[in-house]
């Protein structure tokens, strides 16, 4: 399970992107504040790379994306002039540019423009490959610039780099999707007639989705300010109670609520299902957890398939989200019940991820959780236990690996109605 410490929990898929700010796939060469003028130091790699390619193509870091190509499908040609008018319109121009053109334009070696590249999820390209715009050109300057005035280090300009790259490839994979599955769905053509179409359409529609996001980067920034810097220190001040200090979550920066919700079943369902009730399935437990967690106040962190980890910034908070899930799920007709677990505990937050004891223990008590109830560990109910909104039940001791013996508590309704769903 991600999110987990790997150290600890050989089963935690953790660790994937700890070369972010490393740069370590690269031979050497000069930093990003070097006006080396983009001379080599090293062969080229990847030659026969396919210049027409952007994104993702030799990158493993995006792996489980749900690229189309994965489908199997051989869709119809679609019409050459098209596909190269939205690739123009998409990337500012025709590419007329190669790798080293671009680094010497820069000012630095061909090694540190790679780095950036690689952090964006550019597939390695060859000396010859015409691959670059100008746009691209500017965009390495513009990162460049922040390292050589000293506002970014190189570590944290290939990091901010990196999330950049991986957010919007999977944003994009997924809102093309959705628009395919839109057409199939609303004007009863094929899944291959949907992608051929969506070339001539898509253009009404970049300006507007271009719009979207720089409007909810904003808004997501203003929220992650507040809720990563401006209010850190008072959850930190908040979950000191019944705490002795030496705990092995202490050093940690972050005070949270941490949750899983786990469809029970889900296996077994998914192997008697076809691709698009599996699908339906996914998204409508995907699209009920964002729902019920964004009212909650709390953080969607990510959906690993069949379950989702959250994260909210005050054990009631957390609770409230969990009493949610666990409810909606099994109230609902077309969906299986779920296990939750929630935890209140000091984690890293890294990667867009989270990280630390409490995301492990999190995850160990969902397993151990029965079908539509909640658990929780003693100290969260301890931190829960003076609030009438929550009943708390204590269970038998368990062994737990990674934590020896703990005493599991079930969360459960109290006083009041709870979330209020629309």
């Amino acid at each position: 399970m991600s999110g987990t410490e790997p150290a600890e929990d050989p089963d935690a898929a953790t660790g994937r992107n700890d070369d972010a700010a490393t740069g370590r796939n690269d031979d050497g060469g000069a930093g990003l504040n070097n006006d080396g003028g983009g001379a080599a130091t090293g062969p080229a790699a990847g030659s026969g790379a396919d210049a027409s390619s952007d994104n993702g193509s030799g990158n493993g870091s995006n792996s489980g994306s749900g690229n189309s190509a994965d489908t199997g499908a051989t869709p119809p040609e679609p019409d050459r002039e098209a596909i190269k008018a939205l690739e123009v319109e998409l990337l500012g121009s025709e590419r007329t540019l190669r790798r080293r053109e671009v680094a010497a334009g820069a000012g630095v070696s061909l090694l540190s423009a790679r780095k950036l590249w690689r952090a964006m999820g550019f597939p390695n390209l060859g000396d010859e490959d015409l691959a670059f715009t100008d746009n691209d050109l500017n965009a390495l300057n513009t990162v460049i610039q922040l390292v050589r005035e000293s506002k970014l280090t190189e570590e944290a300009a290939i990091s901010v780099t990196r999330s950049i790259g991986q957010m919007t490839d999977r944003m994009v994979v997924w809102q093309v999707e959705a628009l395919i599955e839109d057409m199939v769905v609303a004007r009863g053509i094929s899944d291959a007639e949907a992608r051929r179409l969506l070339v001539l359409e898509l253009p009404s529609l970049l300006q507007p989705l271009e719009e979207m996001l720089v409007y909810s980067w904003r808004r997501q920034m203003n929220a992650g300010v507040q809720r990563l810097a401006l209010r850190a220190e008072a959850g930190l001040e908040a979950s000191e109670e019944g705490r002795e200090g030496d705990e092995d979550d202490a050093p940690l920066p972050l005070a949270r609520a941490v949750g899983f919700a786990d469809l029970v079943s889900y296996t077994s369902l998914s192997r008697r299902m076809n691709e698009k009730t599996l699908a339906q399935l996914v998204q409508r437990f995907e699209n009920k957890c964002a729902e019920i967690i964004s009212i909650g106040g709390g953080r969607l962190v990510k959906t690993i398939g069949d379950e989702v980890l959250y994260n909210a910034e005050t054990p009631e908070a957390g609770a409230e989200i969990s009493l949610a899930l666990a409810r909606a799920f099994a109230e609902d007709d077309l969906l299986p019940d779920a296990r939750v677990s929630m935890v209140w505990g000091r984690i890293l937050s890294r990667l867009g991820d989270i990280y630390g004891p409490t995301v492990n223990l999190a995850a160990r008590l969902t397993a151990l959780a029965q079908p539509g109830t909640v658990l929780t560990d003693a100290s969260t109910a301890s931190a829960l236990s003076s609030d009438d909104r929550f009943v708390l039940v204590p269970q038998k001791a368990r062994t737990v690996r990674g934590f020896g013996e703990i005493h599991p508590v079930t969360l459960a309704r109290g006083a009041g109605e709870g979330l209020i769903m629309d």
